[in-house]
């Protein structure tokens, strides 16, 4: 039996339910519905519900502080969608930065949450049939989905089976509203365009090819081929922790030079990095044996994202006390290339990444009491001429090595003698490890090999 748009649309709804979303219908919220939320038709924000959170999740900000944040949300400030959804969405995740005046007459500086990441005093909301009319365009979304009154996601469904109503065309719907409708993206952190039956999610500025499956819910199981995708996604993104976590650790805004585009990480990255992530902690902890694991990963699939990505998430980890991330290659233009996507990515890094030029910039870099996002070649650990090993550069255990392309040069702990000049080496593995004796290293490899001398799971775990 195929299904009628209404009624997936009707499903998606019961499926938020569950997942702890309130469910409303748009008209009852218009100006001259049941329960009116909207001044007008052009409202994009329920105002009331964003007012009501930011002031129970920010109760030490008096009314005029208040309504200063309110204002920093509702003002267009920049011209470009997607500059002003960049604004918005750092808003969102480093506070709204406010000015008041306290009772003994000094001036407070202080910062205004607008989201609960505790989720403990979030207001969360799915709407259908959201009217919104703006410069006389008059388009009704499928489902908008709202968090403290901002939307932060729009879904966009077709009846499944209906060749003249596909998924495609349900990407073209949005890339019309955006045009037609553009305030309603101005928070927006994911779209989603589903037939009931194939479902992909994108960001705001995806293209076609960039709206991907979401193929798993918690991570272990990917759903069979042929099972509704609908629901796979919806329970996967949107499950409340998780669409809390895409949005303030796997967004990142990069631009080429031309343009700024966003990018939401995919379920892969996701999953890998929140699974490296903890056992990151545990090979740090005390009583850790120092090995992250290896990442496995194929061509295409987004690795050098996935490892900003994890730096990111490692850096915002408490317990880490403010870790050091060294990016380890074997060649300069894996460096430079490397180098490169984290610095496009320093907003969710909380810093910009530095380069070290030699042995003697790479020293400087690493002594530092803490922090830091630091990129070197393994050849920069070599020993000078004439000496045996390397010098120890930090002997701290906050540090974590990220190998790229973990399965060459990352081996020859142990003594080789050269037959012609009876000289004793070591290869660069020891090196590094004298240089950063209490170091955690996790690898990255298109390629793992387990063999008696070069094992990926031996020098990096699991």
């Amino acid at each position: 039996m195929t299904l009628t748009e209404n009624e997936i649309e009707q499903a998606t709804l019961e499926w938020l339910s569950g997942l702890g979303w309130g469910v409303a219908h748009g008209p009852e919220l218009a100006p001259e519905g049941k329960a009116p939320e909207r001044a007008s038709y052009g409202d994009v924000l329920l105002l009331s519900r964003l007012r009501a959170a930011v002031t129970a999740i920010n109760p030490q900000l008096p009314p005029d502080a208040l309504d200063d944040v309110v204002r920093k949300i509702v003002a267009v400030e920049i011209p470009s969608l997607i500059e002003e959804n960049r604004r918005l969405h750092r808003l969102m995740v480093d506070g709204v930065p406010v000015q008041y005046r306290q009772n003994d007459g000094t001036i407070k500086n202080d910062i205004a949450w607008l989201i609960d990441w505790t989720d403990q005093k979030n207001n969360w909301l799915a709407v259908n049939q959201f009217t919104i009319i703006e410069d006389r365009n008059n388009r009704r979304p499928d489902i908008v989905l709202f968090v403290n009154g901002l939307p932060l996601s729009v879904i966009e469904l077709k009846k499944a089976g209906d060749e003249s109503a596909t998924i495609d065309d349900a990407f073209r719907q949005l890339q019309a509203y955006k045009k037609l409708i553009g305030s309603l993206f101005r928070t927006n952190a994911a779209l989603v365009i589903s037939d009931g039956l194939s479902a992909r999610i994108g960001s705001l500025t995806a293209d076609p090819e960039r709206f991907m499956p979401w193929r798993t819910v918690d991570g272990e199981k990917i759903a069979p081929k042929g099972a509704p995708e609908l629901h796979t996604l919806i329970y996967g993104v949107f499950a409340r922790d998780r669409f809390l976590e895409l949005i303030r650790y796997f967004t990142v805004f990069q631009s080429n030079g031309k343009n700024l585009f966003k990018i939401l990480a995919g379920y892969h990255q996701y999953h890998a990095v929140r699974r490296a992530v903890s056992c990151t902690l545990d090979a740090t902890a005390k009583g850790g044996d120092r090995k992250v694991g290896v990442i496995w990963h194929t061509q295409g699939s987004g690795k050098s994202l996935l490892m900003a990505f994890y730096a990111g998430y490692v850096i915002a980890q408490t317990k880490m006390e403010n870790p050091t991330i060294v990016v380890l290659t074997d060649r300069n233009d894996l460096d430079d290339q490397l180098f490169g996507t984290f610095s496009r990515s320093k907003d969710i890094l909380r810093q910009a990444p530095a380069q070290a030029d030699d042995r003697e910039s790479l020293r400087k870099l690493l002594a530092v009491p803490s922090g830091g996002v630091i990129f070197t070649t393994i050849q920069k650990f070599l020993p000078a001429d004439g000496e045996d090993s390397f010098p120890l550069l930090t002997d701290r255990s906050n540090v974590i090595v990220m190998a790229d392309e973990a399965h060459r040069s990352q081996y020859g702990f142990k003594a080789k003698l050269d037959r012609k000049t009876g000289d004793i080496a070591y290869g660069f593995a020891k090196h590094l490890r004298d240089a950063v004796p209490n170091a955690s290293f996790i690898g990255f490899t298109g390629t793992p090999i387990e063999k008696a001398d070069v094992n990926n799971p031996a020098v990096f775990g699991d």
